[in-house]
């Protein structure tokens, strides 16, 4: 690490928070999400069954949580570049226990629906403010670091959480899981009241009347690299999203996996994990666009080849698994570096565009990832080839941003607003 890098990791916490605690406490905070969407997986079945739940519409609880997390990051990214991101966190981090403590005890599934979309309402400003906290810290390449670090815990989250719920399952029903979750945002709002420093600059804070958000709100849908890296980020998601909607009903009923279901989950999200430690190391001396466009390359390819797998019918479930996980570990590289280059721009106003990145990419995405798993016809064929659409919709949405050329910006930065 440079003398420069130790002396900026230096300025950063107050008395007694290391860097180190800054990375793990927003690793904690972003893998919150990934947390609430992939513990519960092992559940749906008895929970639907407890609830009477029709077979496809078990997945709405992920969905209800996304729209949810997407709609409130539009309050929550503003209110952080007013308030702070700590008061923020405290606030969103409250609202999520009440939404797990509902979902602990819904009666019917309407009941536990309207508990997801609270959580995820919640869940927001950890999101939020965790990106805009990292982004009112570092910048560029370093940024890039950064958030591949954190992204690291971000992509293991998914990799262990479906052992814990069937953990969980093991000794309490399918309501456990719940509780759990809960629990894990109980601990998560300690963390933060009692060793969080604020982040904002006092001179970086702005107003939150509808002018100043609206100009800022203007300022991430006008930035012609924050836009085109928004359009690619939401098609790489929507992949992710309609992986994690199948997933469980492509391995426990298609393949019939009941018991070995979060190892196979597992082994395939623990590339993504890899990855993006790869990338926290090799960003800062290739760049982000190297690392990111070689990666959604990769992505593409594999998705493609997955799918003439899957056309020709000799698809089985080790090269599901194989070329899956393929996949997964160039989406690794891809997340952290575009959200990067979308958010570089918008500096001055890292809450509310950050808050615009995650409501478009959070809201489109799932929505196209869940489109994909209503789509479930007790074959992974749905799932196959809808990824393969979303990552060439995604190569498209880079290309027409950097002019047809990749691995290098094809354009200048648009000037920030003054404050």
């Amino acid at each position: 690490m440079s003398a420069a890098s130790n002396l900026r990791h230096e300025r950063v916490p107050h008395p007694g928070l290391s860097f180190w605690e800054i990375i793990s406490l927003a690793a904690a905070l972003m893998a919150l999400n990934a947390v609430a969407t992939s513990m519960m997986l092992p559940a749906l079945p008895s929970m639907s069954e407890a609830l009477n739940v029709a077979e496809n519409d078990r997945q709405l609880v992920i969905t209800a949580y996304m729209v949810g997390l997407a709609f409130a990051s539009l309050f929550f990214g503003p209110l952080s570049d007013t308030i702070g991101r700590r008061p923020t966190l405290l606030i969103g981090l409250s609202l999520y226990i009440v939404g797990g403590i509902y979902s602990t005890f819904a009666i019917s599934y309407e009941h536990m629906l309207a508990a997801r979309v609270l959580q995820g309402i919640g869940a927001a400003a950890p999101r939020v403010a965790s990106i805009s906290m990292i982004r009112d810290w570092y910048s560029g390449r370093e940024m890039g670091k950064v958030m591949s670090l954190v992204m690291v815990a971000f992509q293991i989250a998914p990799v262990i959480a479906p052992f814990l719920g069937q953990v969980v399952l093991w000794f309490a029903p399918w309501q456990g899981v719940f509780a759990a979750l809960t629990l894990f945002g109980v601990l998560l709002l300690v963390w933060c009241f009692r060793r969080l420093p604020e982040s904002l600059d006092a001179a970086n804070q702005r107003p939150m009347v509808l002018h100043s958000i609206l100009e800022a709100y203007k300022l991430a849908l006008t930035t012609r690299v924050t836009v085109g890296y928004i359009l690619a980020m939401t098609f790489v998601f929507a992949c992710l999203f309609a992986f994690i909607n199948s997933a469980q009903q492509v391995f426990m009923e298609r393949y019939q996996l009941e018991d070995l279901f979060p190892v196979v989950f597992a082994a395939i999200s623990i590339a993504m994990a890899i990855s993006s430690y790869l990338n926290s190391r090799m960003v800062e001396k290739y760049g982000l666009r190297r690392m990111s466009h070689m990666a959604l390359l990769g992505f593409c390819a594999t998705t493609l080849l997955l799918a003439a797998v899957a056309a020709t019918g000799s698809l089985t479930l080790v090269t599901f698994i194989a070329i899956q996980s393929l996949s997964m570990f160039f989406f690794g590289f891809i997340g952290p570096n575009f959200n990067t280059m979308a958010m570089e721009p918008l500096g001055r106003v890292a809450g509310a565009g950050s808050a615009m990145i995650g409501f478009i990419t959070t809201l489109a995405g799932a929505l196209l990832g869940a489109g994909i798993g209503k789509l479930y016809d007790g074959t992974e064929l749905p799932l196959i080839y809808g990824v393969a659409l979303f990552s060439i919709l995604s190569l498209i949405s880079v290309l027409v941003t950097e002019n047809g050329k990749l691995f290098r910006p094809q354009f200048e930065p648009q000037q920030q607003p003054s404050k």
